[in-house]
C-alpha cells in the first residue's frame, strides 16, 4: 500500500491509542492488540493474559496463534464487521477492522476469554493434531487457563461492536485531522505570502483551496479503493481460488462469467463451483453482482458519473439490467440510493 494516508502508524498517535487502548483492555477485561493491514503489530498488548503470553512464547503453538490472527483478520474484512471465533484453545478472540471509505488499514484484535455460556457455537479457525507435548505444555499453563476471564456471548458481541465503532471513528477522525493539515502546509506551498496582498481575500482563497482539495482527496480515496481494492480485495483461504479472485478484482469493467474464472484456476466449471461457494457461502452467481453492487454504491456515493455510465463502467450489458439488479440489493433504484445518501451528509 503505497499511499501514506493509509499507513496506521502515520495516521494516529501511537502514545495516545495506547493510553486508549489500556482503558479499552481494563474496562472490556479482553487483551487487546493493534495490528496494520498487513498484520503487523503498531502497539503493545495491552493486559495480554499470562496464558497466552505462555503459549505464545512456544516456537510450535505461537504458529497456531498466528494462523488464528491471520484467518480472524481476514474473515473480519470479507465480513466488513467484526468476527468472534475461537483459536486452537478454544478461546474467544475477536478481529475488529478498521476500515474507512472503504479502504481497509488494520485491526484491533482483542479477546483471550472463556464464554460464560457454552451454548454458543463459534468456529474454531485453526486446529492442532492432538500430540503428547502439546498436553503437558497444556498442564503446565492449566492454572493460568482457569483463571481466564470469562464473559457471556452477548457481552462480548456488544464489547465487539463498541470498539468496531469507537475505533473506526478515532482513526477516521484522525484522517480528517491530517489531512486538513496536510492540505493547508499544500496550499501555503503554492502561494507565498506577499506584502502587497490583502490577507482576508487570501484566506478565503486558502480556505476554497482547502475545501476544493479535502474533497479532490475524499473522492481520491474512494476511487483508489475502486480502481486498486489490494487490501479490501478477497484473500482465499484456498490457494487454487486465488487466481480468480484476482481476475475478477482488476477486471471490474468486464462482465466475468463463471467459466472465466475456472479458466484462471485451470480447472472445470462444476469443481470451481463447489469450491467457491464453499469457500464464500455463496454461488458465484450471487456473489459477482453483489460485490460489483458495493462498488457502484461507492461511485453513487463519491461521484456524478451518470447511472448509464456507472453501469458501463462495471460491466453490466445495460443500465437496466444495472438498475434491476440494484434493486435487488438495495430495495430502491441508483439514483434514488444516490439522493438519500446526499441528504443524510447535508
Amino acid at each position: 500500500m503505497s499511499n501514506p494516508l493509509f499507513n496506521l502508524e502515520n495516521i494516529i498517535d501511537l502514545e495516545k491509542w495506547h493510553v486508549l487502548q489500556d482503558s479499552l483492555a481494563l474496562v472490556t477485561k479482553m487483551a487487546i492488540i493493534t495490528v496494520n493491514y498487513k498484520g503487523i503489530p503498531v502497539s503493545k498488548h495491552s493486559y495480554c493474559q499470562p496464558f497466552c503470553q505462555g503459549v505464545r512464547k512456544d516456537d510450535v503453538l505461537s504458529q497456531y496463534c498466528q494462523k488464528c490472527d491471520a484467518r480472524g483478520g481476514l474473515e473480519a474484512v470479507r465480513l466488513n464487521s467484526p468476527y468472534i471465533y475461537q483459536c486452537h484453545f478454544n478461546i474467544v478472540d475477536i478481529a475488529i477492522p478498521i476500515i474507512i471509505d472503504n479502504q481497509y488499514i488494520g485491526a484491533v484484535m482483542a479477546g483471550q476469554i472463556r464464554l460464560r455460556d457454552s451454548g454458543q457455537q463459534l468456529e474454531q479457525l485453526v486446529s492442532r493434531p492432538p500430540s503428547a507435548d502439546t498436553e503437558n505444555k497444556f498442564k503446565a499453563l492449566e492454572a493460568e487457563y482457569a483463571s481466564l476471564p470469562t464473559l457471556s456471548y452477548e457481552e462480548v458481541s456488544t464489547t465487539a461492536d463498541m470498539l468496531f465503532h469507537l475505533c473506526n471513528y478515532v482513526v477516521g477522525e484522525a484522517i480528517s485531522k491530517n489531512t486538513t493539515i496536510q492540505m493547508y502546509k499544500k496550499t501555503l506551498l503554492r502561494e507565498p505570502a506577499s506584502p502587497a496582498i490583502d490577507f482576508a481575500p487570501a484566506s478565503n482563497q486558502v480556505y476554497g483551496h482547502l475545501q476544493a482539495m479535502q474533497s479532490e482527496l475524499s473522492h481520491t480515496l474512494v476511487e483508489h479503493s475502486i480502481k486498486e481494492l489490494s487490501v479490501m480485495q478477497f484473500r482465499s483461504s484456498n490457494p487454487l481460488l486465488q487466481p480468480a479472485f484476482d481476475y475478477f478484482y482488476q477486471h471490474k469493467h468486464k462482465n466475468i462469467t463463471l467459466n472465466d474464472m475456472a479458466k484462471q484456476c485451470h480447472i472445470s466449471p462444476s469443481y470451481f463451483s463447489r469450491i467457491f461457494t464453499k469457500e464464500t457461502g455463496e454461488n458465484f452467481s450471487t456473489f459477482a453482482p453483489r460485490l460489483k453492487i458495493e462498488w457502484a454504491k461507492q461511485l453513487l456515493e463519491t461521484t456524478d458519473q451518470p447511472v448509464n455510465q456507472i453501469s458501463d463502467t462495471l460491466g453490466f450489458c445495460d443500465a437496466g439490467y444495472f438498475i434491476k439488479t440494484f434493486k435487488k440489493f438495495e430495495h430502491l433504484t441508483p439514483a434514488v440510493y444516490r439522493t438519500m445518501y446526499r441528504d443524510r451528509q447535508q
